[in-house]
């Protein structure tokens, strides 16, 4: 063999280690990053799994399903919150995937139904989203003409897949619209259903009625914040922030049906 080929066999076998130790080091780096890939993303399946103790309910809309109920089941359960005597010619609606409708048609003006958790404050409300609770409520006439539009926008606009922030726009934009009926006078609701889930720390809660004012008359009542030992409790949604409501809530000693209520009063998370 030549000197000539020596050198040419030579320089094959060269470049054959370069390329050899070349793919060494590109596995070796591969190796590397799927290595610290997996760190990462464990890290953030624990802080994730750390985030899901502090809370345990959605940050968004769950699947409607979830808060969905049998109609029949949530007639009852809407009827439920006030007296029979008055429950029984009110008329009721139920929750459904495009929302709100009548499924019973009253005769004495009062309207039943159970509110979903979006129902609630905007703000510091951990349970905004919580397609468990159920909060059955009876809005006299007086409450009805505002209270009942405000129900039927907010749930629009949790249907129209709305963060918490954008629904708060949304309804300021209603408020300001005119699209809210004024308050009258003498406007109320009951509130004394035994099968209701007001919120997970208190479930059911206490029976109580609610009594509506315009903003401007929030302290009127010298009512305390939820959860104190006055008479009267001010609820922390509405008056204000952005519907024009305060609403006041006061504790009965009975159940719809007659029972005696705890004692105790509502956890301060909200009635909602």
């Amino acid at each position: 063999m030549t000197t000539s080929n020596l050198l040419q066999d030579h320089k094959i076998v060269t470049l054959g280690d370069s390329r050899k130790n070349q793919m060494k080091r590109k596995i070796v780096k591969t190796i590397a990053l799927a290595v610290f890939v997996f760190a990462l993303s464990l890290g953030m399946a624990r802080h994730a799994q750390a985030q899901d103790a502090r809370n345990p309910y959605p940050t968004s809309m769950a699947p409607i399903d979830q808060y969905l109920m049998d109609r029949d089941a949530e007639i009852a359960l809407a009827r439920s919150a006030a007296p029979p005597s008055v429950a029984q010619d009110a008329t009721v609606l139920v929750f459904g995937k495009r929302g709100y409708e009548t499924a019973v048609k009253g005769t004495n003006g009062f309207v039943c139904n159970v509110d979903r958790s979006w129902m609630d404050q905007f703000e510091k409300s951990p349970e905004f989203w919580n397609p468990t609770r159920r909060g059955p409520v009876c809005y006299n006439p007086q409450a009805a003409k505002t209270l009942v539009p405000i129900l039927l926008i907010r749930t629009q606009l949790a249907l129209a897949g709305k963060s918490k922030g954008e629904m708060k726009e949304g309804m300021k934009a209603a408020v300001e619209n005119g699209e809210l009926p004024a308050l009258e006078p003498g406007a109320m609701a009951y509130m004394q259903s035994k099968q209701g889930i007001l919120n997970s720390k208190c479930g059911n809660c206490a029976p109580h009625l609610m009594f509506y004012v315009s903003v401007k008359d929030a302290n009127t009542w010298g009512a305390g914040p939820l959860g104190s030992d006055l008479p009267v409790n001010l609820a922390p949604h509405f008056n204000g922030n952005p519907e024009p409501v305060t609403e006041f809530i006061a504790e009965v000693p009975e159940w719809s049906d007659g029972t005696p209520g705890p004692d105790g009063t509502l956890a301060p998370t909200g009635h909602h």
